[in-house]
């Protein structure tokens, strides 16, 4: 099963993210920074990584987990 199908609190969506986009897997309302465990309103993600499935809450938040991701 995948990681991210682990149960969250109520309301918040599972994702699978992909490039340009990202399907639902269950439905909710929000999910969370991967880094800061901040709730992201569905309607307001802008920044994911499809190679780590991980949703961030900003650009520079993004950037950082990126880069750090990269290098390992």
């Amino acid at each position: 099963m995948l990681k991210s199908l682990k149960q969250g609190e109520p309301g918040e969506a599972v994702l699978h993210y992909s490039t340009p986009d990202f399907a639902v897997l269950r439905h909710g309302t929000f999910v969370r920074c991967a880094i800061t465990g901040q709730r992201i309103a569905l309607d307001d993600l802008r920044y994911w990584s499809p190679d780590l499935q991980e949703a961030y809450a900003s650009g520079e938040i993004a950037a950082s987990r990126i880069l750090a991701a990269t290098a390992r």
